[in-house]
C-alpha cells in the first residue's frame, strides 16, 4: 500500500500535477510490483515563505535518516526558527 506525498511550491498546472502523479504511479508499480489499486499519491502546494518551517525542518532536517535523495539547498537557523 504505497502512499507518496509530494509537497511543492505553487505554480504548476493541474495537467502537470496529474502527469506527475501518473508517472509516480508507474514508477511505484514497476519498481515495487504494486497494483494501481494500492497506490495513492497526494500533492500539496506550500508557499515558498512557509517552506522552511512547514517542510524543510520537519520533513527534511528532522527525518534526514529517511531521505533517499537529499536536497542541494539549505536554510539558516533563523529561517527555520523565525
Amino acid at each position: 500500500m504505497p502512499h507518496v506525498s509530494v509537497k511543492m511550491w505553487p505554480g504548476r498546472t493541474e495537467e502537470q500535477k496529474r502527469a506527475l502523479a501518473d508517472r509516480i504511479v508507474s514508477a511505484v508499480r514497476e519498481t515495487l510490483g504494486a497494483s494501481d489499486n494500492s497506490i495513492t499519491v497526494s500533492i500539496e502546494e506550500i508557499e515558498p515563505s512557509a517552506w522552511p518551517k512547514a517542510v524543510y525542518k520537519p520533513e527534511i532536517v528532522d527525518k534526514a535518516d529517511k531521505l533517499y535523495k537529499k536536497p542541494g539547498y539549505g536554510y539558516s537557523k533563523e529561517e527555520l526558527e523565525g
